[in-house]
């Protein structure tokens, strides 16, 4: 007899209660191993694939496509043990064991943890096992006959990894799902079998090799929001990314007193700076790079705007590190990923991480970590043809400097009338943090400095 163990959405972290269904990648009947990716769902912050810590027959999933589903939910079950007709991931169930024997030994049926988008596979020392008193008392709900059609192996195709697929970087993975490729079937050229990108690229060229014997799962296209139409017009579900922006910003315009300050500078100069630096060879430094570089100076000469506001204590707590976000469109949505430690890194740092963020927002790749802890943004919304916007801080932030588009304009320079680079800068503050002179110094700071970027050699 074989124990059905149920797997339940588990606890996504940095608050996250539900997730969204995007795309089932097991079937029932299917033999899945310890840590093997699942599903692949959407939350509020990022797309991730759950692995699941049990080993052996899928039996059902619970939720379709599209479905959102609460921490805590049946996501699918699995049959373990049994005779081990389960497949390579079952093993026979384990002897019964008293309270003084030694650990149990059906952690090859299933991990102990579950790490989000990672799976849980490392060095056997490091996982966590479960005692048991007997069978009985597994992980799960108690044994479950289950008819033998369902255990027995012949109609589940044999992958080639009879594992977790071993691939790591998730661009891989989005790579291969755009391609209609089953990484299943793709053998890795990497240091023990890792599937890299150019093996998919390889696979791809050569119209998918070896997997042509059996169908490849369709592209999947982002997950959007059901929209039904009604004689009163559209509706379309507010979640996901957008349910979460639409609370972010709810919350934000409700709980803080913002206001708005905006000023045009002449950034001829930092352009010009910008070219002579990357005409010198070595990592090209981009725009946003220097702004930021601006604004981490900035604050540490205001760092009253480097803060939140605990509402419940009624004090404004100063934070000690800069860590910056910036906001990034995506087919997803908007999002905010965050620069960790952005006051101590250089411009190639800062240019390296920016790029690195984006790329991966742009891939869905995202972590929910990439997305929370910052203390302060940068929003360049030049990038779509504006000159200026009051931005809404992104809760709980304090502030937040928008930068509009860079263009040729009249500009009075040196006493003459001349053509000159001006940008349109606006900074929104939460006027409970500092009132409208420490506002206004920050922002005059920054414009001094996109003016005349020598400015900043004076506080390094």
């Amino acid at each position: 007899m074989a124990q059905v163990l149920e797997f339940k959405l588990p606890d996504l972290g940095e608050g996250l209660t539900e997730a969204e269904i995007v795309r089932w990648l097991v079937a029932v009947g299917d033999v899945v191993a310890v840590d093997q990716p699942v599903v692949e769902v959407e939350t509020a912050k990022a797309m991730v694939e759950v692995p699941c810590p049990y080993g052996g027959v899928v039996t059902a999933r619970y939720g379709e496509e599209g479905t959102e589903l609460p921490v805590g939910a049946p996501l699918l079950t699995v049959a373990v043990g049994g005779t081990g007709e389960a497949g390579p991931a079952a093993v026979p169930a384990a002897p019964e064991q008293g309270a003084g024997d030694a650990e149990s030994a059906v952690s090859s049926e299933y991990s102990g943890n579950v790490l989000v988008g990672y799976g849980t596979a490392g060095p056997a020392a490091r996982r966590r096992r479960v005692r048991q008193t007997s069978p009985a008392a597994a992980l799960a709900p108690a044994p479950v006959a289950v008819p033998a059609s369902v255990l027995a192996p012949a109609p589940v195709p044999v992958p080639t990894h009879q594992g977790p697929v071993p691939v790591i970087s998730p661009l891989v993975r989005k790579l291969a799902r755009d391609g209609g490729l089953d990484l299943r079937q793709v053998r890795g050229s990497g240091p023990e079998g890792l599937i890299l990108r150019a093996d998919v690229e390889l696979a791809l060229a050569t119209d998918r090799g070896p997997q042509d014997a059996s169908p490849a799962p369709a592209p999947v296209a982002p997950a959007v929001p059901t929209a039904s139409v009604t004689s009163a017009g559209e509706r379309v579900p507010l979640r996901g990314v957008r349910g979460a922006v639409a609370d972010k910003l709810s919350r934000s315009r409700t709980e803080i007193p913002d206001a708005t300050c905006w000023v045009d500078a002449d950034a001829t100069e930092l352009m010009a700076t910008r070219a002579a630096m990357n005409a010198a060879g070595g990592p090209k430094i981009s725009l946003l790079a220097l702004l930021a570089r601006i604004c981490v100076h900035a604050l540490a000469r205001f760092p009253e705007l480097n803060s939140t506001v605990d509402t419940a204590a009624r004090e404004i707590v100063r934070l000690p590190d800069v860590h910056l976000g910036f906001a990034a469109q995506t087919p997803r949505g908007l999002v905010v990923p965050v620069v960790r430690n952005a006051g101590t890194r250089t411009a190639e740092s800062l240019t390296e991480e920016f790029g690195r963020l984006t790329e991966a927002a742009r891939q869905s790749a995202l972590t929910p970590a990439d997305l929370t802890g910052g203390t302060f943004t940068l929003n360049n919304y030049g990038v779509f043809g504006v000159d200026g916007s009051t931005p809404i801080i992104n809760h709980p932030e304090a502030a937040m400097l928008g930068v509009g588009r860079i263009i040729p304009k009249p500009w009075v320079h040196r006493g003459e009338l001349a053509v000159r680079q001006v940008v349109q800068l606006s900074f929104t503050f939460d006027h409970r943090v500092c009132d409208g002179g420490t506002a206004g110094g920050f922002l005059r700071y920054v414009a001094d400095c996109v003016e005349q970027p020598a400015v900043l050699l004076r506080t390094v």
